[in-house]
């Protein structure tokens, strides 16, 4: 993604809810996977992608869960604290498959009007 290209609630919509098509995550592992994927192109912060989780939440697009994960170093007395993990729902599903097909129909058709790539011109000639 080029510098100062800021990705719209739409395309966050649609990367969450990829990420957790492979798997339940909790909120810091979808930020990693996201900037992993797009090789740190896409930086999710947490005032981006939790006001969001809420929203796709709340649409019953994911569905959470609370677990208590306690540290190696806590003894047993300690409560732990609590991690909350998304995962997608079959609605979900569904919204991330319409989106990504209207997505490729969408670039399929802009594809007809972008000036050839330069590699492509080289190899033609």
């Amino acid at each position: 993604m080029p510098p100062n290209v800021k990705p719209q609630r739409e395309s966050l919509e649609i990367v969450v809810l990829s990420v957790l098509s492979e798997e339940p995550l909790y909120g810091y592992a979808i930020i990693k996977r996201v900037a992993n994927r797009s090789e740190d192109a896409i930086r999710l912060t947490a005032g981006v992608l939790y006001p969001l989780l809420h929203e796709l939440e709340a649409a019953r697009l994911i569905e959470s869960s609370w677990e208590t994960v306690r540290s190696d170093r806590a003894g047993e007395s300690s409560a732990g604290r609590k991690r909350k993990w998304y995962q997608i729902t079959a609605k979900g599903r569904r919204r991330l498959d319409q989106r990504a097909s209207a997505l490729r129909a969408f670039q399929s058709m802009i594809e007809a009007f972008l000036p050839p790539h330069p590699a492509d011109e080289e190899a033609t000639t």
